[in-house]
């Protein structure tokens, strides 16, 4: 074969100059662009392809097909929930504990297979416990039963558990306590430092059973000690673990929801959104879930979204349309 190179010796050179020439003026080409704010094509790809620009995969809690509802009791076997959430579209399911019709590890085992088979992941556990009392005893009852949950959640793969703080229970009525907005006294001849003091010392215990099984703990903005972010953050703070971090619901903050939401934004390892269509069984909030998204895209999460239906339309309806419209704003 005829070697046209050794008959044109400069041919290479010039190739390569023209390489280096042609290959300068495209990067200048895509500085230019990027300077007058229109990224270059293979800008518009890194930032296609950045963390930042991941969409946030959305799961349901199985709460929003059952809301403790005896009229709604063909919802409330999870199973059944794991089911409706694999036929609307969601990529995982949060499972509230009480929902729970068994703890043997057999029926643990056999959510865990229903949802992988579903091509679901079972991504947060929600439970309940109260650290917001002098009796000692009564606080252990409840370390005790936290740690049993963390025990659970680890046994089903689940990598995040809902915990809250308790409160002073002096309100027997929970709809007295919504009508209250939440805020309820004191018990007699204690303050909120007494309170503090018993969740976080409470958590001390706890915590490292979290650690030990790989269950990241979330405080969620509840009822009680963690009616404010300031009060959340307190009590993640004394515990300084990165195994307790917050579980931040957009409903759970009656005023000044957004700069409220954006305090705990950025210890967010779940969020829990809530919806309302046909009005809310307490309160109904209209939230604006494109400033909600911004508020978790500028903390930089990345974690799941949970929804929690909590309005009184039909579930099987208004659940899809709660899917799509945090589809909308989260992806």
């Amino acid at each position: 074969m005829l070697d046209a190179s050794r008959h044109l010796p400069h041919m290479k050179s010039i190739n390569r100059r023209n390489f280096v020439q042609t290959s300068g003026l495209a990067l200048a080409a895509g500085a230019a662009l990027s300077r007058i704010g229109l990224p270059s094509a293979l800008q518009a790809e890194e930032e296609k392809s950045s963390p930042s620009a991941r969409p946030n995969r959305i799961g349901v809690s199985t709460y929003s097909f059952w809301h403790f509802d005896e009229e709604k009791a063909a919802n409330r076997p999870i199973e059944n929930c794991i089911d409706h959430a694999a036929r609307m579209g969601f990529d995982g399911v949060e499972i509230l504990e009480v929902q729970m019709t068994d703890d043997s590890n057999a029926y643990m085992q056999k959510l865990k297979q229903r949802a992988f088979v579903n091509g679901l992941d079972l991504m947060g556990f929600s439970t309940h416990q109260g650290f917001v009392s002098p009796d000692a005893a009564k606080r252990q009852e409840n370390i005790e039963k936290t740690i049993r949950s963390i025990e659970k959640a680890a046994a089903m793969g689940i990598p995040t558990m809902r915990i809250n703080t308790g409160r002073w229970g002096t309100t027997k009525s929970f709809d007295d306590l919504m009508a209250n907005r939440g805020i309820e006294p004191r018990l007699e001849g204690y303050t909120d430092d007494d309170g503090f003091k018993w969740v976080i010392d409470s958590l001390e215990k706890i915590v490292p059973r979290a650690e030990a099984l790989g269950v990241t703990l979330g405080m969620e903005n509840h009822w009680g000690l963690g009616l404010t972010p300031e009060g959340v953050l307190r009590i993640v703070d004394a515990i300084n673990s990165p195994w307790l971090q917050v579980t931040l619901d957009t409903g759970n903050f009656l005023e000044d929801p957004y700069d409220r939401l954006a305090k705990l934004a950025p210890r967010a390892v779940l969020l829990q959104s809530k919806t309302y269509y046909g009005g809310g069984n307490w309160y109904t909030l209209d939230l604006d879930y494109a400033r909600i998204a911004a508020i978790m895209k500028a903390a930089n999460f990345h974690g799941y979204v949970s929804l929690e239906f909590e309005g009184k339309e039909d579930p099987m309806t208004a659940v899809p349309k709660s899917l799509e419209l945090l589809r909308k704003h989260f992806a």
